[in-house]
């Protein structure tokens, strides 16, 4: 037997809330300004043209436009970066 009290339901009792990291927008997918396309921790991803990157390091758009997945060669990168263009971007469309 024990003697002491557990004491461990009443002191254990917190969390915190889920961050929700991850990819908000996707490749093609058409966004206006502002709108938040990662949210990170650390530059997995890393800006491109028309994003911009926040103190947290969340990648949001800075014009309205398309977004790219895009491969960069910096020596210090990861490879992946983001960028928005304002055109379409080209599909191969199938003949019929």
């Amino acid at each position: 037997m024990a003697h002491k009290k557990g004491m461990g339901s009443s002191r254990n009792g917190r969390d915190s809330n889920a961050q929700r990291m991850g990819i908000k927008a996707f490749g093609g997918q058409a966004v206006t300004s502002g709108t938040i396309i990662v949210r990170q921790k650390g530059t997995l991803y890393h800006p491109g043209a028309g994003v911009g990157l926040g103190s947290d390091y969340t990648i949001f758009a800075k014009i309205d436009g398309y977004v790219k997945f895009e491969t960069c060669h910096r020596s210090h990168s990861s490879g992946k970066k983001i960028s928005v263009y304002a055109a379409e971007p080209a599909t191969a469309e199938v003949a019929a």
